[in-house]
């Protein structure tokens, strides 16, 4: 019988590591990557059955990532690896395509089990917050639409950026980008959110985690 093919994204080596050997007992470890722009790289070059991810990683997190993945695969199988606890968080990762998601702390038996539900295309959810998420979810409606889904990416790779402490210049010389577009994306943003103030604008990225995620 053939082993399911398993790509891990996951920038903290050790953690990496770890994941590795208890990975290769089970499965076949076709790569690991150690930011979100090398996951879809390997993801696009490697194919998959299922793509184990953290959420918290440079470049791109784990959920933008996932979301230009499924632009150009959208049966892209993947389970998200995260010590977040946060049933906002697990939404997010639920509505950007994700089949899996799966706390660090949990037994690895857990793990496993999201990897083979997803490749079936079954979704798994730790039962620590399955419960919490659950009810969140049925509560939400259509006015409850997660604001950082109305951003671009390329806005919220600024916003983090403007969270860190950085000025347009350096955002646009990081980006590849004016100042005078950084500029542009940053308005953009707050009248796409109905913000009035920059001050405004970094209050709402860090009350939605935007800069964590």
């Amino acid at each position: 019988m053939n082993r399911l093919r398993v790509l891990l994204a996951d920038d903290h080596r050790i953690v990496a590591e770890g994941l590795r050997r208890l990975l290769e007992t089970e499965f076949e470890l076709v790569g690991v990557a150690e930011d979100g722009r090398a996951m879809m790289a390997a993801a696009k070059k490697l194919s998959p059955d299922v793509i184990i991810s953290d959420i918290t990683m440079p470049e791109l997190n784990g959920v933008e990532a996932l979301e230009e993945l499924k632009k150009v695969d959208p049966d892209v199988k993947l389970v998200f690896l995260t010590m977040h606890h946060n049933t906002a968080y697990a939404r997010r990762a639920l509505e950007a395509g994700a089949l899996g998601y799966v706390l660090k702390h949990s037994a690895t038996e857990e793990l496993i089990m999201a990897v083979r539900a997803a490749s079936l295309g079954r979704t798994f959810v730790s039962p620590a917050i399955a419960g919490d998420l659950m009810k969140v979810m049925k509560e939400g409606d259509d006015a409850d639409i997660d604001p950082v889904r109305k951003l671009t990416l390329r806005q919220r790779e600024i916003l983090r950026l403007l969270v860190d402490g950085h000025s347009a210049k350096v955002i646009g010389s990081r980006l590849d980008i004016s100042a005078r577009t950084v500029e542009f994306h940053k308005y953009s943003m707050m009248e796409t959110l109905e913000l009035s103030s920059s001050a405004d604008l970094i209050r709402f990225a860090l009350q939605s985690g935007v800069n964590e995620i």
